[in-house]
């Protein structure tokens, strides 16, 4: 890893690692106020699925803190203990949320269809892509840049996974606060709290993509530089 872009790196593991605090800080905040509606997680997502006509989607219990997540594969929404159980606005949110997914991928959204016709490829990438981009940059050094190509390509594909994963993380958001706010799930006073949280999550995937983009362009540079010399 070249000095720039090692720098580039440590700015955006500052800026993530603030994201991640601030993210945490609005979630710890928004679990201790109770929803007017005492509806947990579990029962908001539940609730969400049967008004979107989804009967074979299934809401579960699983460890760890903001681990809740979509899985497409044997249609299950996962939430994490306090987001399963709890009444509280950041729990509401975090299960429309997911329900948003599911949503989507019953409705075949265009964005997440794509996204999971790449998880194989990412799969694959991502387990050769820096040894293969740390060869290859050195080999760019001595004037072969043959490899540092191949390594920009696979690593191409993950910046590819990061972007079209943005719209798929808005678009589960949108979906989520549209139904908290129609069904009155939430009430007045709590949509914008729950709008501001779901807002700081979509940011961790708006900084993964940035860093994902420039640390791409920067190897690119390399490359041509490399192509430059020869």
């Amino acid at each position: 890893m070249t000095p720039s872009i090692m720098l580039v790196s440590l700015i955006f593991i500052g800026i993530s690692m603030l994201v991640s605090a601030v993210l945490k800080s609005k979630f710890n905040t928004f679990s201790k106020i109770p929803l007017a509606a005492r509806l947990t997680g579990k029962e908001v997502a539940e609730r969400m699925l049967r008004e979107n006509g989804i009967y074979d989607v299934q809401v579960v219990s699983v460890q760890g803190f903001l681990s809740d997540h979509y899985n497409p594969m044997n249609k299950t929404i996962n939430l994490s203990p306090d987001v399963y159980s709890g009444y509280s606005i950041s729990a509401a949110a975090v299960a429309a949320h997911e329900t948003g997914h599911a949503v989507q991928h019953a409705t075949a959204y265009t964005w997440l269809m794509l996204r999971s016709r790449l998880v194989p490829a990412v799969q694959f990438s991502s387990g050769l892509v820096n040894i293969v981009l740390l060869i290859g940059v050195l080999m760019a050094a001595s004037g072969n840049s043959t490899l540092l190509l191949v390594g920009i390509c696979l690593f191409a594909l993950s910046v590819l996974f990061s972007l079209i994963t943005l719209p798929v993380e808005f678009d589960a958001s949108r979906r989520a606060l549209s139904w908290l706010q129609r069904t009155n799930v939430t009430t007045a006073s709590e949509y914008p709290k729950a709008k501001n949280a779901l807002t700081w999550a979509a940011m961790t995937y708006v900084v993964a993509a940035l860093a994902a983009v420039v640390t791409l362009l920067q190897y690119v540079m390399i490359f041509m530089g490399a192509r430059n010399r020869d």
